[in-house]
């Protein structure tokens, strides 16, 4: 039996507000990167030092905490929790939760971030990464903890043959597939009436002679709007078939493997 330790820590930054408006020293305080991981919500944690790297009371302000993309676009701005009781213990600490949500449609990236305080008159105090007055912070946005769903492929375009219309081929990815593989396809429609059929094949390339084989077929009445089927097995391409023409009546196809 092999034993791995797991560390349950707290993801804690020191950051510096310079209200006095005097530097008497030049020593870097904070030089790593903060990492944050898309698929789980992350609690980040900061405490708030003076120029003397004495905590500063915060409870009467409120800190900001704004994150921007390599674009320089901010994609996430939110009021961080203070959590200074005013004991010396906690003195100067904040938190802010960076949720799964937030993360959802961003890539894997670098993401800069700036904290600044706010008090009872609107007044704003930037705070600072080190006593060089270097502002912004870096985000280390991960996707290889919860690396998600994979993405949905879209298909719209359909060709007539012979009284029947086919799309055009997709990439059944048989690769990342086991025996089991289950695939899903959403139809959205509007007043078609007909079958789709869902065809693939087992060859390794697409050709004139490629040898398609029905898979499973579903009947859509001119009211049904959106509808969907799942499927399993491992396929090399797929495509769908359709027994109506679907020229303006079926939107798009969705699948994902």
């Amino acid at each position: 039996m092999q034993l791995t330790p797991r560390y349950l820590v707290n993801n804690k930054t020191t950051i510096i507000a310079n209200d006095a408006g005097f530097i008497t020293e030049y020593r870097p305080v904070y030089q790593r990167h903060i990492k944050i991981y898309k698929g789980i919500d992350n609690v980040l944690q900061f405490k708030v030092l003076n120029h003397d790297q004495k905590p500063v009371d915060i409870t009467t302000k409120t800190p900001k905490f704004v994150v921007f993309d390599q674009n320089k676009n901010m994609v996430i701005e939110r009021d961080a929790t203070v959590t200074d009781d005013g004991s010396t213990t906690t003195r100067g600490n904040c938190k802010v939760t960076v949720t799964e949500n937030d993360l959802l449609n961003l890539p894997h990236q670098f993401l800069s971030y700036n904290i600044y305080l706010v008090d009872s008159n609107n007044e704003k105090t930037l705070t600072y990464t080190d006593d060089h007055f270097g502002n912004d912070g870096v985000l280390h946005l991960d996707d290889q903890a919860f690396p998600g769903p994979a993405k949905t492929t879209e298909v719209s375009t359909f060709t007539e043959d012979n009284s029947a219309w086919y799309s055009e081929t997709i990439d059944a990815q048989p690769g990342i597939n086991g025996n089991e593989a289950l695939h899903t396809a959403s139809y959205n429609t509007s007043s078609y009436v007909g079958d789709i059929i869902v065809q693939g094949t087992l060859d390794n390339n697409v050709t004139a002679g490629t040898t398609w084989f029905d898979i499973t077929s579903t009947t859509i009445g001119a009211s049904d709007t959106l509808t969907y089927v799942n499927f399993r097995g491992v396929f090399s391409y797929l495509r769908f078939k359709a027994s109506a023409n679907p020229a303006d009546k079926i939107t798009k196809i969705l699948v994902r493997n």
